[in-house]
């Protein structure tokens, strides 16, 4: 029997294809190799502290008994304004609640409202700049249009509005900023999948007489997803300034939640005699940001630029 026969018509056009019954190929350029990426990791000090510190944020979200013992919401007036010590490493509040753990508790309401942001953000703007790049003619015409409306607002000012009509709360907050990031998922879905549906493996796949849809989820999605998950892993920690900023103009949580923005919030009152309480929450604000932005520039060149 002849070998000329192939399981995809897009690939047979192209003279890609493989024999039916030969079995699955490998495809090396996707394949991890572990070596590879630990060899990547370890090469690089700034990535590895980084990643080391984001597992950390993300254990004392799901996990914070791991890090700490003590009631985040419960006090002992008798120890108020205690500096950092080896019982308090962060030192403790005006009700004597210990802040370290304060933070490993907040950290779970604000990665929940950072998870939520992003992906309202990586939901809505993925799909309508794939609408866009997709249908193409007045469609994208018309929703790039609300997109430039959408980037014409500040961000912040765009959140605040939206938070004020929804009302307060972790989750409406989240929702405000997930809202607030649409336009720019929306901007590189867009231009990916335009350039996408511009390759010759995507117009083969039409003239062979392939549904849209399955064009659609079989070659464009896939080829188009790489930079806008990127993104999503730099709007992650941009997400987590917006949430803290948002708390600390008291649209978060309502106290005593511990939330990040929240407790820099409490803190300002005491920056006299209590620096602890407004600058150990922030710079685990800051450390979280800077992590997250450290990973994802490793994710949108260095990787791919490594030998």
């Amino acid at each position: 029997m002849s070998q000329s026969l192939v399981d995809d018509p897009a690939e047979a056009a192209l003279g890609l294809g493989r024999p039916i019954g030969a079995g699955p190929q490998p495809y090396p350029g996707r394949r991890v190799d572990v070596r590879r990426l630990l060899r990547f990791v370890l090469r690089r000090p700034g990535l590895l502290l980084s990643v080391v510190v984001l597992v950390l944020v993300v254990l004392a979200s799901f996990w914070p008994d791991l890090f700490t013992s003590q009631d985040p919401l419960k006090g002992v007036p008798s120890q108020n304004f205690r500096g950092p010590s080896g019982s308090h490493w962060f030192g403790t509040d005006e009700l004597g609640r210990d802040v370290f753990s304060r933070v490993v508790h907040g950290a779970q309401l604000s990665l929940k409202a950072t998870l939520i942001a992003v992906l309202v953000a990586f939901v809505a703007g993925g799909l309508l700049g794939v609408v866009a790049g997709f249908v193409g003619r007045w469609v994208d015409d018309v929703l790039m249009r609300f997109v430039d409306v959408l980037l014409s607002i500040p961000a912040l000012f765009l959140s605040l509005a939206l938070v004020t009509a929804l009302g307060y709360g972790t989750v409406k907050v989240a929702v405000a900023v997930g809202i607030a990031s649409v336009a720019a998922f929306a901007r590189v879905a867009r231009a990916e999948v335009l350039r996408v549906r511009q390759a010759v493996f995507v117009e083969a796949s039409h003239a062979s007489g392939a549904r849209w849809y399955a064009v659609l989820g079989r070659h464009v999605l896939p080829n188009a997803a790489g930079p806008v998950i990127v993104l999503a892993t730099l709007d992650f920690g941009s997400s987590i300034l917006a949430v803290s900023a948002l708390s600390f103009l008291g649209y978060g949580a309502a106290p005593p939640a511990p939330e990040w923005g929240t407790l820099i919030s409490d803190g300002r009152n005491y920056l006299a005699n209590a620096w602890w309480l407004t600058a150990l929450p922030g710079l685990a604000i800051a450390a979280t940001v800077l992590a997250t932005n450290r990973i994802a520039r490793a994710l949108d060149g260095e990787w791919n630029r490594q030998p």
